[in-house]
């Protein structure tokens, strides 16, 4: 459900915002923002994503756990393609993106929801198993015709 408001509500947004901006600034300014932030945002992704390829690999060679800097690099990855999509709301939400202490907290709140939904999902996997009354009836594999019904799905043709 939250999927589907987003793919809604984002494109709404984007529209909203280029009818206002471009009757206020024009046409043409509007549409060299949208070059500029789609370039500028690209510089961005490359520089920090090279970094944080980096701390990946100095984590792998040390030993460290990884978690960080994946989740530092899925970050902004989806920064850099939100600053490659035309649009001033996913630029803006690109950008805060893009800044490291911003990205910290979002990982940090992300981990912290992760570990709540962990516990829960433990806690529920401590309950009872579940029993299934069943009944069984055993086959002569000698002869299987045997104890065939006269179901349609049982005979043969």
């Amino acid at each position: 459900m939250w999927l589907f408001l987003i793919l809604v509500a984002v494109p709404i947004i984007e529209i909203g915002l280029f009818i206002q901006l471009g009757g206020f600034i024009g046409m043409w300014p509007t549409l060299a923002i949208v070059v500029a932030t789609a370039l500028i945002g690209s510089i961005l992704l490359r520089k920090q994503g090279l970094s944080a390829m980096e701390d990946l690999r100095r984590n792998a060679e040390t030993g460290q756990s990884p978690v960080g800097p994946m989740a530092n690099g899925a970050l902004i990855l989806v920064a850099g393609l939100l600053l490659l999509t035309p649009g001033f709301f996913t630029d803006s939400i690109g950008f805060l993106l893009m800044v490291p202490p911003l990205r910290a907290l979002l990982i940090k709140w992300i981990a912290i929801r992760a570990q709540i939904k962990i516990y829960a999902a433990a806690a529920n996997s401590q309950q009872a198993p579940d029993i299934i009354d069943a009944e069984f009836e055993v086959v002569d594999e000698e002869n299987p015709d045997k104890n065939r019904g006269d179901s349609g799905w049982t005979n043969r043709p």
